[in-house]
Order: C-alpha cells, then structure tokens, then sequence
C-alpha cells in the first residue's frame, strides 16, 4: 500500500512538472510570436513609402519567384512597374528593400553600411570575418593592409598562372572539337579558376582539372560552394538551429573543417618559411609573390600584422570571391561571343594581333585588346557575376526623390535590374559592346554598371578578376571558334552567383578548320 501511494506521489508531481513545463512552452512560443508580430508591424511602416507587388501574408514574394529560371523576369516585370525599388518579402517577417536604379544604388555604395545580417552570415561560418563581411574599424584596416596585395607588380605574374590553368582546360577540351560534340561550360570553367587561384592564393599547385577534384581541400570548397546555395534558398535552413540538425548541416561543419584546417596548415608552412628567410627580396627571388605572402608581411602603422585568424579567413574570403565568381563570369562571357559570331571574330583578329604565335597571355598584352575587353563587360552586363549585394542600415538614409529608409532595414541592390534598366539603358536585352566605348561611358551615370560595386566597399579584386577574364577569353578564341547551341538556351538562377538551372552549353571547333572552310 506504501509503495502504491508513493508510486501515485511520484506520477502526481511528474504530471504537474509535465503541466508546469507545457505551460512554460506554450507561454515562450507566444512571447515570440508576439516579438514576431511587432517586428512585421515595425518593418510594414518603415516601408510604407515604397510601392511593391502585394505578398501573400505568410510566404510573402516567395513563391512568386519561382525556380525555374524565370524570377528574374518577373523582378524586372516588377521593376517597370515600380520606379527605383519596391519591397520583396521572405516569408512573413523578412523584408528587403530591392533597388534597381543607379540614382538610388548611388546613395547606398557611397556609404560604408555594412553588409547585411542574412546571408552573409552563411558564408562567415566558412570564411571567418574576412574582408568580405567585416565592418566598421576592423574593415577598414584589413582594407589598408591587403590594397598593396592587388597592385600591379604583384598582379603582373599572376597573368602567366592563369593562361597555364586555362591552356590546362583548352588541351582538355581538344576532344570536344575533333567530335563537334555539345558540352557544358561552368564545371570546366569552374575547375580552370580554382586550379588558378590555389596557385595566385598560396602558390599550390593542385592539378585538380586533371584528377578532377579528387583533393579533399577541392571536395571541400566545392561542397561548401553548393552547401551556402542551398542555404540561401531553403528557408527553413536560414535558421541555425534547424540547419545545424540536418544532414546538410553535418556536411557543411565537416567541410569547413577541413578547408579550414588546410589553410591554416598552409599559413604554418609559410610562416616557418618566413622565419628562414628574413628578408622580403629574397622571398621575391624566390617566386613570385602570392596572396598569403602579401598578407604575412602585412604591417600597420605601428608595425603590427593580421593575426593567424585573420589571415586565414582573408584567405579563404580571396578563395571564395575569386573563384565561382570569375567561373561565372568567364562562363557567360564566352556564351555570348558562342550567340554573336560577328563580335567573336573582331576579338578574334585583334587577340590575334596582340598575341601573335604565343600560346601565353602577357601582362603587357591585356591592354593591348579594347574591343575584347568590351566584349567582356556588355557580357557581364547582360550576366552580372554577382547577381545582387545587400546592406543593412546603421542610420536613416533619404534618396534623391526624398523618400527616407530608416535604421535596421536589408537594402538589396538588384545588380542585375540595374544593368537591365530600359530607363538607363537602350535595348537593354541586346549585346553591343559599343555601350562601353569611353564616350558612351562618360554620358552614363557611373552606377549604372556596378558589377563589382562600388564606392568605398567596392571589390578590391576586381582587377584580378578581369586580368584572368581577358587572359582566358583571348586564349580560348586563339584557338577555338565558340558556337552557340539554340535548344540549350540558359535558364538563369540567381544564387550568390549567377547559374543557369540547365547548365551552359556550346560547341566548339579549332581555328585552323574554320580558315579552311572559308
């Protein structure tokens, strides 16, 4: 009887535990829910100046902009009807301001805002607080300390480890013009500019194209690379809790350990090396001087460097910005010549020109190819690497037209709206490569081409990135005539770059045949 009523005792103050604990829950869950409402009622009046496509109330814009390839239709469909930006919902409670205007982007790359606090946020679990997503004094210095790392003299050899990684992709593609098959660009392209930035980054040579990203530091920046797409786009992994649960979660930690821990060995291996060879000139002598030798002889005014921390996430940020971007770029760009044949032979001839019999792109030669470089910004125009940037406010910010965002609000530059603009461009759909002519250029607002922004936060490796567009445009049509394939039109996606859904397909054949046939 004893042991029955102590029994009873113990499920009785259990039961309540359960009632009290419950009731805890439920009290928690409408705290939140509450916070929730408030913060969507904050967020509907700061946008109340700003006109925009009505969203649903709980998905918002989502499913509005669907995935198969024609969201960015329907923003510039939206764009047209409402001038300079309008808002884009995520879901009930996230909101962006999205710009399409130069007059209006203006106002926003002039500032030092920092990046905003969504998705940049995926991308700091890989790359730390590198110069990318960093703010405020930290991002200043790190700017100063790394501007001498993409000057010039250090840029220079650089181009030679660039036309190797992409005569490594042209030979590979020999087969592809002896049989005139159809073969898809970006996984060849995207393999060339990683095998090309281990090398400018810390002087590795990977030969990832040829074992085809066997390596476990390759297999890692390739699965971080797919994992923060997929991120970005399921919003339900926007929540770390829910992200860190999933399979796809476990993946990401493992993958950032390991490319993590290779640069951090790396960094080690250097800094040994430096320690041995105390005086930079020898180090010059020795090779050429890449990006993690630049970043360990860093020093500020009071002579001091980056930490170990920060150059191994500076590293990794140059890894990730210059490689699937550059891999987009290039991409698209040589699609665009592949569907205007006219323009492709005017590169042709003038790189011809400029290279003559050299299977090598020189430094002094980039500029020695106007119209190609042309060629290469309406690309870029049309196909924006980066598709859009995002900011958030510190403070109030009014536009030219008087209307006024306040603090805390995400602005989202819709890079690929601007450049697509009817109001700023004519015929904005069609490639002319005129458009960049110096006098057309000097008519245009500075901001209506920002495909590595601008202002004071601008890509401080935007120069890299168009060195290595020209040297790999003007080795590929040295020796290869691109031709468009009609049935494989490219279903564009933006993700943190610019996909297309169905791949990026040409043909290709040598120069040499085409002569003969003419």
């Amino acid at each position: 009887m004893a042991l029955e009523l102590n029994f009873l005792g113990e499920f009785r103050a259990g039961f309540r535990f359960t009632h009290v604990f419950a009731l805890l829950c439920f009290v928690g869950v409408i705290f939140k829910l509450t916070l929730l409402i408030i913060k969507r009622r904050k967020t509907c009046r700061k946008m109340e100046p700003f006109d925009g496509p009505p969203p649903h109330w709980l998905f918002g814009h989502v499913f509005m902009l669907k995935q198969d390839g024609t969201s960015l239709n329907t923003m510039q469909d939206w764009g047209q009807k409402y001038p300079f930006a309008f808002p884009l919902w995520f879901g009930p409670f996230v909101c962006v301001l999205n710009i399409h205007h130069p007059d209006y982007v203006k106002t926003i790359l002039a500032s030092t805002e920092p990046k905003d606090d969504l998705a940049y946020t995926f991308i700091q679990k890989w790359i730390g607080e590198g110069l990318l997503v960093a703010h405020g004094q930290k991002w200043f210095r790190h700017r100063r300390l790394l501007t001498p790392g993409f000057h010039y003299d250090v840029l220079k050899p650089y181009v030679k480890l660039m036309s190797d990684s992409a005569n490594t992709m042209l030979d590979k593609w020999e087969s592809y013009s002896k049989t005139g098959e159809t073969f898809e660009l970006f996984e060849h392209v995207s393999l060339m500019t990683l095998d090309s930035i281990l090398k400018c980054a810390f002087s590795y040579n990977s030969n990832c194209q040829i074992e085809g990203g066997k390596n476990e530091y390759i297999k890692s920046v390739y699965e971080l690379s797919y994992l923060v797409n997929l991120r970005f786009r399921t919003f339900p992994y926007h929540n770390d809790f829910i992200f860190n649960l999933s399979p796809h979660g476990y993946r990401f930690r493992k993958a950032c350990t390991v490319a993590q821990n290779h640069t951090a060995e790396v960094v080690r291996r250097r800094k040994e090396e430096l320690k041995e060879e105390k005086e930079l000139d020898r180090i010059q002598a020795k090779r050429y001087l890449d990006f993690l030798d630049i970043l360990l002889c860093a020093r500020d005014e009071n002579n001091q460097g980056l930490s170990d921390e920060d150059i191994r996430s500076e590293v990794d940020t140059f890894m990730f910005e210059g490689h699937d971007t550059t891999a987009s770029g290039i991409s698209f760009i040589l699609y665009c010549l592949a569907c205007h044949p006219e323009h492709q032979q005017r590169c042709r001839e003038e790189i011809n020109q400029a290279l003559g019999d050299n299977r090598t792109m020189e430094w002094e030669a980039l500029s020695k190819i106007p119209y190609t470089t042309m060629c290469i910004k309406e690309s870029i125009r049309l196909y924006p690497p980066v598709p859009g940037m995002a900011r958030i406010t510190t403070k109030p910010m009014t536009f030219f037209d008087g209307r006024t965002i306040p603090a805390g609000c995400i602005l989202g530059t819709s890079v690929y709206g601007i450049h697509r603009n009817p109001t700023v461009w004519e015929n904005p759909d069609v490639f002319d490569p005129v458009r960049f002519l110096p006098e057309n250029v000097a008519s245009r607002s500075p901001h209506a081409f920002v495909p590595f922004s601008a202002g004071p936060r601008n890509c401080i490796g935007q120069n890299f990135a168009m060195n290595e567009m020209k040297a790999v445009i003007a080795l590929t049509l040295q020796r290869y005539e691109l031709i468009e394939v009609p049935e494989w039109k490219p279903k564009l996606i933006p993700r943190l770059v610019m996909r297309s859904l169905n791949g990026i397909h040409i043909k290709i054949r040598p120069v040499q045949q085409t002569h003969k046939l003419a």
